[in-house]
């Protein structure tokens, strides 16, 4: 099974942007398969960047990601 996650581009250098997965967790991306612009979410697999998203479903996203999560740690 392969999974993305939704993150928010806060700079771009190039090829490469850095991302926020959420909560301060941040990661530099490759942005080659997308045109990306700072602002922008975009679903992030093995280190690319493959689809832009719209923020709303970004955030329903990473909102149930977060559901889960704590639900594994109880």
């Amino acid at each position: 099974m392969c999974l993305a996650i939704p993150a928010r581009i806060m700079e771009i250098k190039k090829t490469k942007a850095q991302v926020d997965f959420g909560e301060g967790v941040l990661r530099e991306v490759d942005v080659t398969l997308v045109d990306p612009e700072v602002g922008d979410y975009v679903l992030v697999h093995a280190g690319y960047a493959i689809q832009k998203m719209d923020e709303k479903e970004a955030l329903e996203t990473l909102n149930l990601w977060r559901e889960i999560l704590s639900a594994e740690k109880k």
